[in-house]
């Protein structure tokens, strides 16, 4: 047993128990205590039913969560439990997982560009595993991270496309890897693999087996050279909604074939991926309350013709509708679709008004959304947003110190039994061995059902 979540982690309910009805609850005692707060719900059967899905579309590889999606303690906790690794960017993501007693072996710091003191902060806390794509970045590790020479990984920009993914930023070019490979020979760093990312904005699977396939020349560019070369990271891009679900599977069949292609199974060489938004995205629902209207009448330049629109603020710190007193920006909502919708409304529905949601005042730069067509808004009402579960909780404090929303992490009973399951504990009935297999996550309704072997190996696994 691994010991880094327990019951007292997490809200237990039962299967047919919606996110939908936890929120309502949560809202009924928020509003008998006057407490306008915008908080997260956090079904995390969903994301335990995330990672059977991946360990069963991707079987070769292994994930490593990367921390700066989604830093909360929950997340952390379960995805430790259930032996994924981590990908963190900085000290702070890495105190971060260390501090619940992730061993330094289960981290993997995938900044393409760190600070020095962040260097030597990972080299004092046993974190080896690291990745560069210049020169530069080579001789900070060589200087500031003697042991990190051992395990060190070339990061390459395997797409011949860039403009289709503008977020694609680091990474050398194939023609440049040789060069990079010979320069860390004479620093005596020991390159053991390559690494890539693509990122998650209209990726085309094709472009996973493109990649895997750059990767595989980069490995023979590696053992010319006199490299063991054991690793491939291929990275995230994977799809986090259900409405994706068959986008993943497209994707994991593309990257199964390339694997068997350009890696085969017996070549000995350990496959590892960085999922974010693929374990978390819908995982989260966000609650925030309307604290104060402005309506521009229709004869106002720019107004909506249909008889009104209204800018609303709402109560939030780092997510949409973020709070008047809070100071943190929100995230970029560019990247993903939600849907937002007050909590409840009479039927039958009121005409439609183009709203605009804002953040703080003082906050110019929360502008959360424009033309939002939604039911007239009051002054404390709730709206809700879906799939919020990545890039919206940041791992440290926000700017300004304002306190982070709180999280209520809530999972199935039938999803508390698999995690145990991943702990090494028998189950202690046929019953219980049969259970696994229904729906995991309180919200989840699928046509068919992701079943746990009653003996799990966990070594087996990561």
């Amino acid at each position: 047993m691994n010991g880094y979540l327990d019951e007292s982690s997490f809200m237990m309910v039962e299967e047919g128990f919606t996110t939908r009805d936890l929120l309502e609850n949560l809202l009924v005692e928020l509003c008998q205590e006057s407490d306008q707060q915008a908080f997260f719900v956090a079904d995390l059967g969903d994301i335990v039913k995330k990672h059977l899905h991946f360990l069963k579309a991707l079987p070769r590889v292994k994930p490593y969560f990367p921390v700066k999606c989604n830093g909360s303690e929950g997340v952390i906790r379960l995805l430790a439990e259930l032996g994924a690794g981590f990908a963190c960017t900085n000290k702070a993501e890495i105190a971060r997982v260390q501090s619940i007693g992730v061993p330094a072996d289960k981290i993997f710091y995938s900044s393409p560009c760190k600070q020095v003191a962040h260097i030597k902060y990972a080299a004092g806390h046993g974190v080896q595993l690291m990745t560069f794509d210049n020169e530069v970045e080579l001789s900070k590790v060589a200087r500031s991270h003697p042991r990190a020479r051992e395990v060190m990984l070339l990061g390459i920009a395997a797409d011949s496309n860039p403009s289709a993914h503008p977020s694609m930023t680091f990474g050398t070019t194939l023609e440049s890897c040789r060069h990079l490979l010979e320069t860390a020979k004479e620093q005596a760093v020991e390159v053991v693999g390559i690494s890539f990312h693509l990122g998650s904005r209209g990726l085309e699977p094709q472009t996973f087996a493109q990649s895997v396939a750059a990767a595989q020349l980069a490995f023979e560019m590696g053992t010319e050279l006199g490299y063991r070369m054991h690793l491939l990271d291929i990275g995230g891009g994977f799809p986090g909604t259900e409405d994706t679900r068959a986008r993943f599977e497209e994707m994991a069949a593309v990257i199964n074939s390339a694997l068997d292609l350009y890696f085969p199974d017996d070549c000995g060489v350990e496959i590892i991926a960085r999922p974010g938004r693929y374990y978390v995205t819908s995982a989260f629902t966000f609650a925030a309350s309307v604290t104060a209207m402005e309506e521009v009448p229709t004869e106002q330049p720019g107004s909506d013709a249909r008889g009104a629109s209204c800018i609303t603020s709402a109560t939030a710190s780092t997510v949409p509708s973020a709070a008047s007193c809070s100071t943190a920006p929100a995230p970029d909502l560019s990247c993903t679709s939600r849907s937002v919708s007050p909590l409840q409304r009479p039927c039958p529905e009121p005409p439609s008004l183009s709203t605009s949601l804002r953040g703080p005042p003082g906050h110019p730069e929360d502008r959360i959304a424009d033309g939002l067509d939604l039911p007239q808004l009051q002054v404390g009402d709730w709206l809700i947003f879906e799939d919020m579960g990545a890039y919206t909780i940041a791992t440290s404090a926000p700017p300004g110190g304002g306190p982070q929303p709180h999280v209520t992490y809530a999972m199935s009973r039938l999803a508390w039994k698999t995690v145990q399951l991943f702990q090494g504990k028998t189950l202690p009935t046929e019953d219980d061995r049969e259970s696994v297999c229904a729906p995991l996550s309180c919200g989840w309704e699928m046509a068919e059902t992701l079943c746990v072997p009653p003996v799990f190996a966990p070594a087996g696994i990561i």
